[in-house]
Parts: C-alpha cells; sequence; structure tokens
C-alpha cells in the first residue's frame, strides 16, 4: 500500500513537473526578477495627481479603466443575503466559531450563489476584518469543515485528497489551499473568505454566459470585475455584523484574485487595506512591460479575465491612455501592500515596483507616507504602499502570512519628515 501511494505520488509529480518544463523556464521560477530600475523606463504617462484627487479626475480614470480592459462596475447589480449559519461552534478547540451564509448576486434565473465563510474569534465584538478571495473550494480552505460544498453538500473530504493536497502544496506553497485561521486569530483578526469560481466560475467557456446572464441593468463583462464586485458584496454582509470593526477592513488575493482586489478597493471605499499578493499583468504590474507573462499572452490564455475590448489593448498596450500606476494610485491613501517573489519573473515584479514608484506621489500628496526609497529589497509595513519581495516563486507560504499581519498591524506613517 505504502509503496502504491509513493508511485502515485512520483507520476503526479513528473506529470507536474513534464508540463512545467514544456511551458517555460520563466514561469517554473528558474530566473531571477531584476532589482535593478534606473535602467529601466519609467512608468509612462505620467500621472497628474492634483486632477486625480479631485472628483471629476478621479471619476475619468476609472471610466478610463472600464473602457479598456475591465468593462463596466455593475452598479446596481442585485445582491441578496441569508442569515448566518453555525458550522462549528468549537472551532479550533473552542478558540471561536466557524459559520457561513449565501450570498446571491444578480436576478432571474442567471443569479448565482456563493458561500461566505467567516471564522470569528470568542467573544468578538468590533475586531479587524481579512476578507479573502480563494483560488480553492471552500472544502479545501477550511478542510475538515462541513462547509458547502460546490454540489451544495457539507464538505465530507478534503478537496483535493491526500495527494493532491501534497502536490499542490509543494507547487504553490502551504497556504495556496488552506487557510491558517489559527494565525489570524492569534493576531485578533476576524478571518472570511469566498471561492470566487463559485460566483463566475474561472473558465473561458463558462465565464461569458455567466456574467452575461446575472440580469443587471448593467452587468460585469470580465471575470475579474465580476469578482471583484464579489468582494462588495462580502462587504456588505461584514460591515453589517457588531463583530467586525468597520473601520479596519482589509482584502486580500493572491495572482487573478489579487487583480480583482485592485479593482475592489477602487470602487468600494469602505476598503480600508488592501493586500495583492502577486497579481502581474493586469494588476501592479505595467502593461506596457515585455518581461514575464506580458499583458497580451494573458489575455491569450485567460480571455475571460477582462472585458472583450482588452484585446485591442493587450495587443498594443502603447494605446493605452494609462498604465497600472493609475490603477495603484486610485487606492490612496488607504493602504496597499504588493507582494512578490524573487524567481516569480512571470509576475514582472520589477515593473510592479516602478508603478509603485509613480504611483507613490499620491500617498504622499494626501499627507501619507508613499513607497520606502530604500528600493526593492526593502520592507517597511507601515508605508502608504508596502513593498514585499521573499526568495521563491508564485506561492502563498507561511513568510508571507508573516508579512500581511505585520503589514495590517503596522501604524500607517504620515510623511517623511
Amino acid at each position: 500500500m505504502v509503496l502504491r501511494v509513493l508511485r502515485w505520488i512520483g507520476l503526479i509529480f513528473l506529470a507536474g513537473l513534464t508540463l512545467l518544463v514544456a511551458s517555460s523556464c520563466t514561469m517554473l521560477g528558474l530566473n531571477y526578477a531584476s532589482l535593478e530600475t534606473a535602467n529601466k523606463p519609467a512608468a509612462t504617462p505620467a500621472l497628474d495627481i492634483p486632477r486625480l484627487l479631485t472628483p471629476e479626475g478621479r471619476a475619468d480614470a476609472m471610466k478610463m479603466l472600464e473602457d479598456t480592459l475591465y468593462g463596466p462596475w455593475p452598479a446596481g447589480l442585485p445582491v441578496a443575503i441569508s442569515d448566518w449559519r453555525m458550522i462549528n461552534a468549537d472551532y479550533l478547540d473552542g478558540r471561536g466559531t466557524l459559520e457561513e451564509l449565501d450570498i446571491t448576486i444578480g436576478k432571474g434565473e442567471g443569479a448565482r450563489t456563493f458561500q461566505l465563510v467567516a471564522a470569528f474569534p470568542a467573544g468578538a465584538h468590533s475586531l479587524p476584518l481579512v476578507l479573502s478571495q480563494t483560488f480553492s473550494s471552500n472544502c479545501a480552505t477550511f478542510p475538515g469543515e462541513a462547509v458547502t460544498s460546490e454540489d451544495g453538500d457539507p464538505c465530507t473530504v478534503r478537496d483535493y485528497g491526500l495527494i493532491g493536497s501534497f502536490v499542490v502544496k509543494s507547487l504553490f506553497g502551504e497556504y495556496i489551499a488552506e487557510a491558517p485561521v489559527g494565525l489570524y486569530f492569534d493576531e485578533g483578526f476576524v478571518y472570511a473568505s469566498f471561492h470566487a469560481g463559485d460566483f463566475i466560475p474561472d473558465s473561458t467557456q463558462q465565464a461569458p454566459a455567466a456574467l452575461a446572464g446575472l440580469g443587471g441593468e448593467v452587468n460585469p463583462t470580465s471575470t475579474l470585475m465580476a469578482w471583484a464586485f464579489a468582494f462588495s458584496a462580502a462587504m456588505d454582509v461584514l460591515e453589517a455584523d457588531a463583530r467586525v470593526d468597520t473601520r479596519h477592513t482589509s482584502i486580500m488575493g493572491h495572482s487573478r484574485h489579487g487583480k480583482a482586489a485592485l479593482l475592489a478597493a477602487i470602487w468600494d471605499p469602505r476598503i480600508e487595506a488592501v493586500i495583492a499578493h502577486q497579481t502581474g499583468f493586469g494588476g501592479a504590474s505595467l502593461s506596457r512591460s515585455t518581461t514575464g507573462e506580458t499583458l497580451a499572452r494573458m489575455q491569450r490564455t485567460y480571455p475571460h479575465w477582462l472585458a472583450p475590448e482588452a484585446a485591442k489593448y493587450a495587443a498594443r498596450p502603447e494605446l493605452l491612455p494609462y498604465d497600472q500606476h493609475l490603477m495603484l494610485a486610485l487606492i490612496a491613501p488607504r493602504r496597499l501592500f504588493l507582494g512578490n517573489a524573487r524567481r516569480d519573473v512571470w509576475s514582472d515584479p520589477n515593473s510592479s515596483f516602478r508603478a509603485a514608484e509613480a504611483a507613490s506621489a499620491a500617498w504622499e500628496a494626501q499627507g501619507m507616507n508613499g513607497l520606502n526609497a530604500g528600493g526593492m529589497k526593502e520592507f517597511d509595513p507601515a508605508d502608504g504602499i508596502v513593498w514585499w519581495m521573499r526568495p521563491g516563486g508564485h506561492s502563498i507560504v507561511e513568510e508571507d502570512i508573516d508579512a500581511f499581519l505585520r503589514f495590517l498591524k503596522a501604524r500607517p506613517g504620515n510623511g517623511r519628515s
């Protein structure tokens, strides 16, 4: 039996490694992101910070995002919320409770429902919030708990199985699926999350019909904008709960879900802080960059992430009237964490840093610290834009969680002397 299990592990590992090698060394993380920025072009076009800080300038900038890569924010799309259901009243050996509810977005036959799962520390009242969007189903995020599975029944097994979980964690990090709720409890946070794919499938074939069928007067035309709206719908729930401190609400996303987190923060001012981890193109990395995945390749591989209009700009990013430093600047003066890894060249950390450099003035113009001037190796969790770079690849590991928590607990600085 043991030999059979080991043989299957070996076969799965070799198959996964073969697929990765067949793609590219950059995706595998065999290269290093450059730490030099002075010899690379600054983000263009330059930001008009005074205008961007006016209501008219902000509205114009958001309209550019909608008209180019992301499609419309679905204002007015109906949101219905169920009551909380108790999943485990003695969660983590009595440290708190695990609860879930249904969120339905849209109307008519095309309305779509997903489950928001929240872990509340025992006796919670007005505690800071971490709201995350996950790659994996709630079964994998909360293993061993009877949260609702994708087929509507309580989860009974780990989402990937023991062997699958081992492979996934080996490739993408210990916390790519399972949430480290105990670590958030240690620091006094409420943790909540939902599986974005339960709302709009992460599928080129299925996503367009799901988006078009939501039944709103304005439907999203990109999966990223729809997932961003789901963040906002979850905020409707959590800000109404007395166990959550509405002054300290943060959202978190990794990779494609980090892109959605950036969009959500732009459109939802209730969000106080954003953790956008390894977001790459369509996120914090410059569209005009030719390093790593590139916007054109991303749009070809995952066209459902972006609006149909994006194809024109992905092919010729110089036609875009902005670049991603504008997106970052629209989040100021709220706090922004940009997570990166040295071997994650596919996500182009170097151009993400240059985007942060160009956006930093938006924080400074509003009396906040912007980006630490010490370069890509510096980490100051109290900055307005916090830059994080660790060794390794495209993943979520304990080192990242520690950095997230240091950022969330830090007191923001108000201008450098």
